[in-house]
């Protein structure tokens, strides 16, 4: 039998809101929406887009982007209940996020999640401005340029042994979907997911998603 693994996306799927998006908007640094726009509609790579936002962004500001968006940004209900769930169920949960770890860390820490089951970008304030740093690039088989390649870390959970559940609800999420063998979305992923003819399960919270994955267990 296949072992359950979950690749879960951070912002706008975690959290209920995207706050890479929410930065921008908030400190408004003259230039950020033409980037967002080239990176929603595919005309730049994510991982161009995003470094060149956070390059509109002073190294000083670290702790002030930090503290906005953990005092703005709300854990999705269910959350909790979605890890006791792989806890008690043996399912891997994973993280895979295209979001930062300055700001992503601090907003999961108080939930059991190891770092080493967290896969996102990293952050460099040693230069005037933010550099964002790559840990987790695309292998051989992608050439999206991603930043953080969710279809790289899939692929290395076999489709023969795990059955790999992937949580979404946007742009870098896309990829991934098309990998999975369960994919639970919202947002912009369900309309991608119908243009290309993805199964998908849609959701609003995480209460949702421990129904229907204790739904399945009992259909067994």
């Amino acid at each position: 039998m296949k072992r359950p693994i979950i690749f879960c996306d951070f912002d706008g799927t975690i959290t209920e809101s995207d706050n890479i998006v929410a930065i921008m908007r908030h400190f408004n640094p003259p230039g950020w929406e033409s980037l967002v726009e080239g990176v929603v509609t595919n005309k730049i790579s994510i991982r161009d887009g995003v470094g060149r936002m956070f390059e509109l962004l002073p190294s000083s500001s670290r702790d002030e982007v930090a503290k906005f968006v953990f005092d703005t940004a709300n854990i999705r209900a269910g959350f909790p209940e979605l890890l006791s769930y792989c806890e008690r169920n043996d399912v891997e949960f994973l993280v895979t996020s295209g979001g930062i770890d300055f700001f992503l860390l601090p907003l999961l820490e108080p939930f059991p999640v190891s770092k080493e089951r967290i896969f996102c970008n990293a952050s460099d304030f040693s230069g005037e401005r933010i550099r964002i740093v790559w840990p987790h690039p695309c292998d051989e088989h992608c050439s999206n340029d991603c930043g953080m390649c969710k279809t790289t870390v899939i692929r290395r959970y076999p489709k023969e042994q795990y059955l790999r559940i992937l949580i979404g609800d946007s742009v870098t999420d896309f990829e991934g979907a098309k990998l999975a063998d369960l994919v639970f979305a919202r947002s912009h992923l369900i309309t991608k997911c119908e243009q290309l003819g993805l199964p998908y399960v849609p959701y609003e919270t995480f209460h949702d998603i421990v129904r229907q994955l204790n739904s399945m267990r009992e259909g067994e």
